[in-house]
């Protein structure tokens, strides 16, 4: 992969990458009885490795991302799952025709979603699931869905994006073990998840479990940097349940709880709620260094990150355990979703959103790269304002003009830039693979 692969002679390398305290506890070093233990792995430590500059990045199909791929099967395995059926790897191919793969130059390369299982102790229970996802892909070295200028050939980090998420499932894993719930939990780490939700579309596509006995779905994307408390859980009118269990958590945790929306998003909860499934997606709120190579692990909030595992382990804990199954609010697909399209998103325009409350429109962040949107001169800071015969007032309002048009259909769009509004013609695409 041009731009994004290592030089296969450092995967070796890569492979021996695991922190000090991590080689000791994978056994590959022998401690004698007079010899103190080392102490536990914690999550900062997991948040280090996999956002270590020699994994350049973890974009799908690279050499970094394997490495990444292979530690999370170690952890899984070291806090007490075991592997699904199959193994531990469910192995994708980027398809060639997707338009993100084209732009990221990734197309025809694997990708490894990584399963670990949690055993139900209840007889009749434990043939159902509750999943409970992070992806660990970030943008490599950069270029393709970057927010800095000029950022290709340097490494994207993402330590909140999305090593937070991926260590969040190791340490609710390792709790979870010391008393296994009445339901199975499957932990899984979705790989290609910036490439447009490929890992956890292909997993809805090929389930271990089949859907219809899964609970629920909890996705953990960009956790690690709690600001004044404010906790944002999308997915709360999924099932009729989720808005009283989410008060009657947080009356304890105390967050500012922003708990809002149906189940479509730009992460992976959305392959799983176009499939019918209930979802809730746990989010710390974007920042500064979303997508920049400013994403670091020093900037991780440990406290926090230990708040909000704290709250969604209370989540977990209650859906694996009820009785009875939740109350699916009714689902209906986007429309016009075509084959190789991916099922959350329909259409395609390519705009990355700024999740924060704006009144009056959809700020952008930035816009992807080769998109329809980059193509129509859209870029970051740009507020969104109508598509269409549609006003955008917010997000949602932004997502159904979105699914009332059809791949191909060539849309107006009026926008705030500054002190002008202006329009841009944008034809739209299909995303997928």
């Amino acid at each position: 992969m041009t731009g994004t692969r290592l030089p296969a002679a450092l995967l070796g390398v890569i492979l021996t990458l695991l922190p000090s305290r991590a080689h000791a506890q994978f056994g590959t070093q022998q401690h004698s009885p007079e010899t103190p233990a080392p102490p536990p792995i914690t999550a900062l430590d997991d948040i280090r490795y996999l956002s270590d500059d020699r994994l350049a990045g973890r974009m799908t199909g690279s050499v970094g991302a394997d490495s990444a791929a292979a530690y999370l099967a170690r952890r899984f395995e070291q806090v007490g799952l075991q592997p699904a059926a199959g193994g531990w790897y469910q192995s994708f191919t980027v398809a060639k025709e997707a338009p993100v793969a084209q732009s990221a130059r990734v197309g025809g390369l694997v990708g490894k979603n990584v399963i670990g299982l949690l055993p139900g102790h209840d007889p009749g229970l434990r043939n159902e699931t509750v999943i409970v996802g992070a992806h660990y892909d970030h943008l490599g070295l950069g270029g393709f869905g970057s927010l800095d200028p000029d950022s290709t050939g340097k490494v994207h980090n993402g330590a909140d994006d999305n090593a937070s998420g991926a260590a969040m499932l190791i340490h609710l894993a390792a709790r979870l073990a010391q008393s296994p719930p009445a339901r199975t939990v499957l932990f899984i780490a979705f790989s290609g998840e910036e490439l447009g939700l490929l890992g956890s579309a292909h997993y809805v596509r090929q389930p271990v479990y089949p859907l219809s006995s899964t609970m629920a779905m909890i996705n953990l994307d960009m956790v690690g940097r709690l600001r004044n408390g404010r906790l944002i859980v999308y997915g709360a009118r999924t099932a009729k349940e989720f808005p009283a269990l989410l008060d009657s958590l947080n009356w304890h945790a105390g967050f500012d709880l922003k708990a809002q929306g149906d189940g479509y998003g730009p992460s992976d909860q959305s392959s799983f709620y176009a499939a019918g499934r209930p979802v809730l997606h746990v989010f710390t709120d974007l920042h500064g260094d979303y997508h920049r190579t400013t994403d670091d692990w020093q900037k991780i909030d440990p406290e926090g990150f230990r708040r909000v595992a704290n709250f969604t382990m209370g989540v977990v804990t209650a859906l694996a355990n009820r009785p009875a199954r939740l109350t699916p609010v009714e689902v209906e697909p986007p429309a016009h979703s075509t084959a190789g399209a991916m099922p959350a998103y329909g259409t395609y325009l390519g705009t990355i959103p700024d999740m924060t409350d704006n009144p009056g429109g959809v700020r952008l962040l930035g816009v992807r790269a080769g998109s329809p949107a980059e193509r129509a001169g859209l870029r970051g800071d740009d507020i969104i304002t109508r598509i269409g015969d549609l006003e955008i007032p917010d997000l949602q309002a932004m997502t159904n003009a979105l699914r009332s048009h059809e791949p191909g259909d060539t849309v107006s769009i009026v926008i705030r830039r500054g002190n002008r509004v202006t329009t841009v013609r944008a034809t739209l695409g299909t995303r997928g693979g």
